[in-house]
């Protein structure tokens, strides 16, 4: 218990050390989230999908959502200290240009995810901030378990390595928004020399990502139409398929009744013939 004077609040006091650093984690100054565009496998149909991608590294958590202005995440990553995070000498997603893009996430939930970055230099910042979150958690884990006696000094290792763990994510924030611009600068093939030159601002960005975002869905509404024209035809030819099947069965039906009829007759004849057969035995 602290005194009325304040001065004789104990050191080596675990939950008021828990409690200083549990502070110092979800301070401001403790925290400091990484977030960019990242292509993440599907871990059912190992397809490439887009994912604006929320790093906390004082928590080990990466939400992902289908967009950067999407209110609802899609799911999240977690890792801890013991994860495997490092970048593939393999393409997992196969094309030329995501070479030294890809990088792998291996969670204590013996889940593994594969995420490709737009450049290589962006690939090896996610993984540089990565490690330097595991850091933040190995000594957040580190100094809850070692808090009898000396809390103040963990509580002091911990600011540190979080700090630290700020600086390069501050860092790689600058690269992951170079390679923004180098992505989107490749998206949109051929721009004017403002933008080739100068750096993007968020109008310009918006402005050629609606473009680009409108050829897109113009392409996929001609592709759509095709594709209806296509399913019309087959629809028909299964229509014409289904009336001949229908007259087929129609026909067979009608065998099938004058065979019955036929087979009936044969019976008939055959119990007359027996019946006469008998008579003349008789006689």
């Amino acid at each position: 218990m602290a005194s009325t004077n304040g001065a004789s609040t104990r050191v080596g006091d675990p939950e008021n050390s828990l409690e200083k650093i549990k502070r110092q984690l979800a301070s401001g100054s403790g925290r400091s989230l990484l977030q960019g565009p990242l292509l993440k496998r599907s871990e059912t149909l190992r397809k490439w999908n887009e994912r604006w991608v929320i790093l906390d590294p004082t928590t080990g958590k990466m939400e992902y959502k289908t967009r950067r202005n999407e209110p609802t995440v899609k799911g999240t990553i977690t890792f801890d200290e013991n994860s495997t995070i490092a970048i593939s000498p393999v393409n997992f997603h196969g094309l030329p240009k995501y070479d030294g893009c890809c990088f792998y996430i291996g969670t204590p939930q013996k889940k593994d995810y594969f995420l490709c970055a737009e450049t290589p230099g962006a690939a090896r910042a996610w993984v540089s901030t990565l490690h330097a979150a595991q850091l933040v958690l190995k000594a957040h884990k580190e100094a809850v378990n070692s808090l009898s006696g000396n809390g103040s000094a963990k509580l002091g290792t911990v600011a540190t390595v979080v700090a630290a763990a700020n600086s390069t994510a501050q860092e790689c924030s600058k690269e992951i928004e170079a390679a923004m611009q180098i992505s989107l600068r490749n998206a949109l093939g051929t721009m004017t020399n403002r933008i080739t030159d100068g750096p993007m601002d968020d109008l310009s960005i918006m402005k050629e990502t609606l473009r680009v975002k409108d050829e897109e869905l113009q392409n996929l509404a001609r592709d759509l139409r095709a594709r209806d024209s296509t399913i019309r035809d087959i629809a028909d030819k299964l229509s014409e398929t289904a009336e001949a099947a229908e007259s087929a069965a129609s026909a067979a039906h009608t065998m099938d009744e004058q065979r019955r009829i036929a087979c009936a007759e044969i019976e008939r004849i055959n119990k007359e013939s027996t019946k006469q057969l008998e008579t003349c035995v008789l006689k």
